[in-house]
């Protein structure tokens, strides 16, 4: 079985998609907070505020405004993320002269890593860019940005093929390629190191799970505090083009730094790092775990 790509390439898409549904689950609320503060950052306090805020304005589903087209693409994003990951460990087997099924030390596999998530973010940036939409909805509205809501999957979807075309889909693509590939690095590169740490010279496959989330936790965290200001410029173009305002990443940013200052790229942070270890945890432990699941009934046969 291991000498199959097709199969490894399937447990691999299969096993990143699980972990991307857990990700979902357990941190959209915090993901939540961190696109309107990130958007509105004039409007919220703090977390605490923003959480206050956003119940008395639409109640408990407010936190979950998203979560389809957040689950679309964390499952679409992580099935191609580990599925390339593979593939691309394989590149940097061959370009580094080894095996097939040599192990890779902890830096190859972050590089691995980063030149996957290139492919992931082709994928990526559409639904995240219905999803940033929805999250952000009630304040486009309130603030007069927009004059009429379009609260549904489905709406804002036409809204986008109305106006933009299937080109609309990709506002902020180049923020998400300058977002993923240097925060992926970071991001296999600290949960490889932190499994590395934890297995204190034995193999990384026999680590149980709370050793999975807490490394998986620390990758979090790792991507985050690199690519934050990156991913907060996302959100605007994402959310603002929605108004027709349809300024690219240098100027976006040169803009939130002119009228708000370096603090405003940083709005958000909290939510951000409170969800990080959480999430990404049930990312890694929902990965690892489904996909040795099926790569021994594979082996079985």
């Amino acid at each position: 079985m291991k000498s199959n790509p097709a199969i490894q390439a399937a447990i691999d898409l299969t096993a990143g998609a699980a972990g991307g549904t857990a990700c979902v689950l357990t941190g959209q609320p915090f993901d939540t907070m961190k696109v309107k503060m990130q958007t509105f950052p004039d409007l919220y306090r703090g977390l605490t505020d923003c959480c206050l805020k956003t119940y008395s304005q639409v109640g408990f589903r407010g936190f979950y405004k998203g979560t389809s087209p957040a689950l679309i693409a964390n499952i679409a994003e992580n099935s191609v993320l580990f599925m390339c990951y593979g593939f691309c460990q394989q590149v940097v087997r061959k370009a580094a002269g080894l095996d097939r099924q040599a192990k890779l030390s902890d830096l190859q596999n972050a590089t691995a890593g980063s030149f996957a998530s290139a492919f992931a973010a082709l994928v990526l940036c559409p639904t995240e860019l219905v999803k940033c939409r929805l999250q952000t909805m009630y304040e486009m509205e309130a603030s007069g940005k927009i004059s009429r809501s379009h609260n549904t999957v489905g709406s804002v979807v036409k809204s986008i093929l109305t106006k933009d075309g299937p080109l609309g889909f990709y506002q902020g693509l180049s923020s998400t390629l300058l977002r993923e590939v240097p925060g992926y690095f970071c991001f296999f590169g600290g949960y490889e190191l932190s499994r590395s740490f934890f297995a204190s010279g034995r193999s990384k496959d026999e680590l149980g799970p709370v050793p999975l989330m807490l490394s998986g936790g620390v990758g979090g965290i790792c991507l985050w505090l690199v690519v934050y200001p990156v991913d907060c410029i996302k959100s605007r173009i994402q959310v603002l083009s929605m108004a027709g305002k349809q300024a690219g990443f240098l100027g976006t940013f040169v803009s939130v730094v002119k009228s708000e200052g370096i603090a405003a790229l940083y709005s958000g942070l909290k939510p951000t790092m409170v969800r990080a270890f959480p999430a990404n945890g049930a990312l890694f432990l929902a990965y690892e775990y489904s996909r040795k699941l099926m790569m021994s009934q594979f082996e079985a046969y």
